[in-house]
C-alpha cells in the first residue's frame, strides 16, 4: 500500500513536471521531453497522453520543419491549450483596481482599470469591487463568468497565502480577514490571494527580468515599499506566509509612524505618505499633495524638498545594503511608478548602497528599474492564478488515472 501511494505521487510529480515544461518552452516535442526530464519516453508519452485527454494540453505539427530532416511525417510537438481555460488577475491599489484577463497559455486577452472610492474598505466592500472589476472585464470581452476558472488576487500588506488570509492590509479597516470566505460569496471559482510584491516577483519570474535568474529580489515602491525574493528559482514567503516585509524593517528606533501601526519602518521613510509627510512639515507656504509637485519643488532648486529626496535616498540605499548583505542575490529589481524618480536609482544612491556593503572581490549585486505599469501587478496575479489553477487540474488528472 505504500508502496503504491509512493508510485502515485511520484507519477503526480511527473505530470505536474512535463506540463510546466510544455507551458515554459511554448512548444516541445516529446523526445525533447524525455531528454530535459530524464523520464522514459514510453513514460512521456503515457503522461502527455493523459493531458490531452484531460483538454490540458494539444498536438501542434511546427510550420517550420527541422534541419535536416528526413522525409515522412514531420516531429509533432506539444503546446498548452490556450482556450481551455480563462483566469484573471486583480491587483488592489490604494485608488484602483487594475484587472486581467489571459487564457490558459497565459496569452493577455484584455486589461483595464477601475477607480476605487475609498482607500480603505471593509472586508465586504473589497470583495464587491474585486468581483464588479472581474464581472466587467469578462463582460466587455464576452466571457460569461461562469466561464472563468480561477482568479488571482493581489493585495498590499501581510497576506497568509495559503489560506487566503490577511493578518493586515492598508486596503482593509480591520486585521486579520478570511478574505478568501468573502470573496467565495460573489465568485464561485477559485480564488488565490497573495501579497502584491510576490506577484511582481512572479510576473518578473515568468515574463521579465527574472527569466533566467534563478536568485533575485524584486523592491516595489508605491505608497507603501514591498518585496519579492525569489531563491533557487522559488518564491521565499516564510513560515507564516508573511516573510519578506522588506518596508517594515526597522531603521529608526521609535522612529517615524509607519501606516502598519508601528515606528521606525523603512517605509515611514521612503513611502509616498512617508514623503509627503515630512515635506508638509518643513515646507512653509502650501500644502503639497503629490510626489511630482514635490519632485517638481526639487528640481527646481527648492532646497528643503531636495532634502527630503536627499534623505529617502540615503534611508533607502542602507535598506538595499542590509538586502544585498543577508541574500546576496543576483539581481534587486526596482519596480513601481516609483522607481522613475531619480533619488531612487541615481548612481549616487549606488555609491551609497557600496558603502554598506560588506567587501568581497566579486561583481556587485546588479541593481535594475523596471517598470510594466499597473498592468505588470495585474500579469502577477494572472500568473498566480494560472499556477494555483494548474496545479488543481494535474491533482484531478492523478485522481483519475492513478
Amino acid at each position: 500500500m505504500q508502496k503504491r501511494k509512493h508510485v502515485e505521487e511520484q507519477r503526480g510529480a511527473g505530470r505536474a513536471q512535463i506540463f510546466e515544461l510544455i507551458r515554459k518552452a511554448g512548444s516541445i516535442a516529446r523526445i525533447d521531453i524525455a531528454k530535459a526530464t530524464l523520464v522514459s519516453p514510453a513514460t512521456v508519452t503515457a503522461i502527455t497522453s493523459e493531458l490531452i485527454d484531460a483538454g490540458l494540453v494539444e498536438e501542434i505539427t511546427p510550420d517550420t520543419p527541422r534541419e535536416n530532416a528526413k522525409r515522412g511525417r514531420p516531429r509533432v510537438a506539444l503546446k498548452v491549450r490556450g482556450d481551455a481555460f480563462y483566469v484573471a488577475g486583480v491587483k488592489v491599489a490604494r485608488d484602483t483596481i487594475s484587472a486581467m484577463l489571459v487564457d490558459f497559455e497565459g496569452t493577455e486577452i484584455a486589461s483595464q482599470e477601475t477607480a476605487l472610492e475609498l482607500s480603505t474598505m471593509t472586508p465586504e466592500a473589497l470583495a464587491k469591487s474585486i468581483f464588479g472589476a472581474v464581472s466587467d472585464i469578462c463582460s466587455d470581452n464576452h466571457l460569461p463568468l461562469e466561464n472563468l476558472s480561477a482568479v488571482g488576487v493581489g493585495l498590499a500588506g501581510l497576506v497568509d497565502a495559503a489560506r487566503n488570509f490577511v493578518h493586515w492590509s492598508p486596503s482593509l479597516d480591520r486585521r486579520n480577514v478570511d478574505i478568501g470566505a468573502a470573496l467565495s460569496l460573489h465568485l464561485d471559482c477559485p480564488v488565490m490571494v497573495e501579497n502584491d510584491a510576490n506577484l511582481v516577483a512572479k510576473a518578473e519570474q515568468l515574463f521579465g527580468l527574472g527569466r533566467t535568474i534563478s536568485d533575485f529580489v524584486v523592491v516595489t515602491i508605491e505608497h507603501g515599499v514591498g518585496m519579492g525574493i525569489v531563491i533557487d528559482g522559488q518564491l521565499y514567503r516564510g513560515a507564516r506566509g508573511c516573510g519578506a516585509e522588506f518596508g517594515h524593517t526597522k531603521v529608526q528606533l521609535e522612529g517615524a509612524l509607519c501606516q502598519c501601526g508601528q515606528r521606525g519602518c523603512l517605509e515611514a521613510y521612503i513611502g509616498d505618505y512617508a514623503l509627503l509627510r515630512e515635506a508638509n512639515s518643513v515646507l512653509p507656504g502650501a500644502a503639497v499633495s503629490t510626489l511630482a509637485e514635490l519632485w517638481e519643488l526639487a528640481q527646481s532648486g527648492n532646497d528643503q524638498a531636495r532634502t527630503v529626496f536627499e534623505r529617502a535616498g540615503k534611508i533607502f540605499a542602507m535598506g538595499l545594503a542590509n538586502v544585498v548583505n543577508i541574500f546576496d542575490p543576483e539581481m534587486i529589481i526596482l519596480a513601481g511608478h516609483r522607481a522613475d524618480f531619480d533619488h531612487l536609482n541615481l548612481d549616487g544612491v549606488i555609491e551609497e548602497l557600496a558603502n554598506h556593503v560588506v567587501e568581497v572581490d566579486a561583481p556587485m549585486t546588479k541593481i535594475q528599474a523596471h517598470q510594466w505599469g499597473d498592468r505588470m501587478w495585474a500579469k502577477g496575479a494572472a500568473a498566480y492564478a494560472l499556477d494555483g489553477f494548474s496545479a488543481l487540474k494535474i491533482r484531478e488528472v492523478s485522481a483519475t488515472t492513478g
